[in-house]
Order: C-alpha cells, then structure tokens, then sequence
C-alpha cells in the first residue's frame, strides 16, 4: 500500500504505522469522500464511542492521511483531555508484593520477572519485550525515542542478580528473554493478556493488572523513596515534565484513605 511506504518514510514506528493505516482504511470504507463533512461526522461518532486519548490518535490518524492525500487544509482539531486530580486503576504496592509472591511460586518463572521487570525498571511493554539477555548481563538496556534522543533503561542490581541467574538456567543469555510457547519473541497482547490470566488465578482485580499500571506502580515507588521529578521524567521517556508531574497525585484509593482517617467531623 503506498500510503504505508509514505508512513514508513515519516520514521514512525510500527505500532503507529498500524493505527495510521487501520484509520485510513476504516474511514475509506465508511465514508464515501474525503471532505470536512464527513471528518467532522467521524469526529463525533469517535467522541461518542472512545475515550479523548483513542479520540486523539484517530484524529492524528487521519491528519497524516490527510497529509498524505494532500489535503491538509482538512486537518481536524484533537479534543482536549481533562487531566483527572487522582491516579486510577493503578496496582497498590501490597499487591505487587503479593502477586510477585504468587508468580515466583510457578514453575514458569516468566511471568514473576516480567512484571518486576516493569515495575522495577519503568519500561512499557513495547520496550519489555525487546530486553535481551545481553541486557542484563550489562544492567541497562538503549532505546531511542522517535526524536532520536537516547533513552538508558536501568536494571536495579537486585533484579538483575536473580535474572542472571534465571536466564542461565533457561538458556536466555542470548536473545529475547521473554518468550512465547513456540520459543519466539513474545507479542505486547501475549505477555498482557498471560499476566492477567495469572493474576485472575491469584485473585487480584484485573482492572489493576496491565503493564501500564506497573509503569505506574514504578514512577509512585521511585518518588515516595527518592523525590526528584526531573529525573524521573528522564528515566520514562517523558518529553515534557508535566506528563510526570501526575504521579505526584495520590491514587483514588489513597484519597479515600485519607479522607477517612482525616475527616471525622
């Protein structure tokens, strides 16, 4: 497909690519004719049916094709999203404590260290599952941002000392260390959709359990232990420190807690 090839020249990423080119095309088969009539009659069903975050990446979806059919002139406004004043859905310290428990206790250890990995390391798991073993025999692992700014994701040492250790046994010194069933690189959906399965088996509320929430879990650990804002945002990959600056907010449940224990009147 051209419009791919045009993608691909951007430098986007291939997760990208793909959301790019499944919007062009679901937009081609609903709407007969690439005109403001129709953007704006799109713009509303996506506001009626998703979240403004999935609303903005079909939005920027359909401007690069816009782009591409050099129609810019057409381009569509994102809709602004509310930044809520509390986290939600994030996994509490006590279950992360208590799942790594229960998945260091299974035979496949996989599971127990991809989500210490995440909530050690603050990776998301498009970067997870490109760590090797190499990586943790050096402790870190470089990735480059879609600027081409350097990104340096740290092992914690006691993390990688027991990795070392498991990757050795597995034979995982080399290559990917996370594996699907046939022994190839796994998938984000694969390992995503295994950690739940697991955590549902462990009791924990599922609605806690994906591998953001232990991104999450990390960024809430790493600033209750060390307050510095600025290097935080350095060790996730945030552009702008003001994307940081939510962990700096309490969860819901913490401000439930708080409310509890402080208004008694």
């Amino acid at each position: 497909m051209k419009y791919e090839t045009f993608l691909r020249r951007e430098n986007l990423t291939d997760s990208t690519i793909q959301n790019y080119v499944w919007t062009a095309n679901y937009f081609d088969r609903h709407y007969p004719e690439v005109n403001k009539t129709n953007l704006l009659s799109y713009k509303e069903y996506l506001m009626e049916h998703y979240a403004p975050s999935t609303v903005n990446v079909r939005i920027l979806g359909i401007n690069k094709y816009l782009q591409y059919l050099g129609k810019e002139k057409l381009r569509l406004k994102t809709v602004r999203i509310q930044r809520k004043t509390f986290l939600e859905n994030v996994i509490s310290n006590a279950d992360y404590i208590y799942l790594k428990r229960k998945f260091k206790k299974m035979e496949n250890k996989q599971w127990y260290f991809a989500i210490w990995f995440m909530a050690a390391t603050g990776a998301r798991v498009s970067e997870l599952v490109r760590f090797k073993g190499e990586n943790v025999e050096m402790g870190y692992v470089d990735l480059y941002t879609k600027g081409g700014k350097l990104r340096r994701i740290f092992i914690p040492a006691k993390l990688q000392k027991e990795a070392l250790i498991w990757i050795e046994k597995t034979g995982r010194r080399s290559g990917f260390i996370f594996l699907n069933r046939f022994g190839n690189q796994i998938t984000t959906r694969g390992l995503a959709q295994q950690i739940k399965r697991y955590a549902e088996k462990s009791k924990v509320s599922t609605k806690v359990v994906y591998p953001h929430s232990f991104r999450h879990r990390y960024a809430k650990n790493f600033l209750d232990k060390h307050n510095d804002l600025a290097l935080l945002a350095d060790l996730m990959g945030h552009e702008n420190i003001d994307t940081t600056r939510i962990y700096l907010r309490k969860t819901s449940t913490e401000q439930r807690a708080i409310i509890d224990r402080v208004v008694t009147w």
